[in-house]
């Protein structure tokens, strides 16, 4: 029986913060990661938006007989759409979640992203990819411009993980030649 599939392109990535089945490499083209805000939550959150030009690194993995419903708890923030045209290797189904339109904040009142979430996406494309997979992930994302708290010793963010030492270092690595402005939480 085959299972339909969703591309994850953010935390997801990152294996040990789910127990979907039969996760693999995968890549989509159409779309690019940006940084969103929303009505729905206090900080900025990864989504996607179309985009042409960009080909994202992912993974695909198994939804056991199409029951959504767990994964759609999960991400109760998006909205899920269909991709299988665009995912290589070409799998049939394959949905991914992106902000619904509707909670977008628009208005002056933005958070900032949690350092913990940029590290638990990094740390699952350092796993999955290699430095040259994380590199594209940095790449490929949009609004780095948003301040970025880093609370990584009291995490935020629900799924954080613990890094080893060369993967906090990639992710500071990086955060710093993007020129992020990274601010300490206030302890």
């Amino acid at each position: 029986m085959s299972h339909p599939r969703f591309f994850g392109y953010g935390s997801l990535v990152n294996l040990a913060t789910h127990d979907f089945p039969d996760a693999r490499p995968a890549r989509i083209k159409g779309w690019r990661r940006v940084w969103r805000h929303t009505t729905l939550r206090p900080a900025a959150f990864l989504s996607v938006e179309p985009c042409d030009q960009t080909e994202l690194l992912g993974v695909t993995a198994s939804v056991p007989g199409g029951d959504w419903v767990a994964l759609d708890a999960r991400e109760h923030a998006y909205r899920r759409h269909d991709v299988t045209h665009q995912t290589d290797p070409a799998e049939m189904p394959v949905s991914l979640y992106a902000v619904d339109p509707a909670h977008e904040n628009t208005g002056p009142e933005k958070g900032p992203i949690f350092l913990s979430y940029v590290d638990v996406v990094v740390q699952g494309y350092l796993r999955v990819f290699g430095e040259e997979g994380a590199k594209s992930f940095f790449a490929t994302t949009r609004n780095w411009d948003i301040p970025i708290l880093d609370e990584r010793a009291a995490p935020v963010y629900p799924r954080h993980q613990r890094l080893e030492r060369h993967e906090t270092e990639f992710v500071d690595e990086a955060l710093s030649r993007l020129g992020c402005r990274v601010v300490k939480a206030e302890a």
